[in-house]
């Protein structure tokens, strides 16, 4: 662990504890090396979809009322 690392305390549900430190043995890392990967991961995947949102800021938007109708006007439903 990096002097960089801050300390934290979460509280894991007993079995995801279990599953995180099953994990962790079979892949030969810590319990906060599997949950720093899982959190990185996760705030990847956010970023992307921000990401994604702001590509397609200038796109029209349709309301729900209006999908409907058009999906029930072309026989969808």
């Amino acid at each position: 662990m990096s002097e960089m690392s801050k300390r934290s305390t979460i509280y894991f549900e007993p079995e995801i504890h279990r599953a995180l430190r099953v994990k962790a043995a079979n892949t030969h890392q810590s319990v906060s090396e599997v949950v720093n990967e899982a959190v990185r991961l996760a705030l990847r995947e956010d970023a992307e979809d921000l990401s994604a949102f702001e590509e397609r800021v200038e796109e029209p938007t349709l309301s729900y009322e209006a999908l409907l109708k058009d999906l029930k006007s072309h026989g969808k439903l």
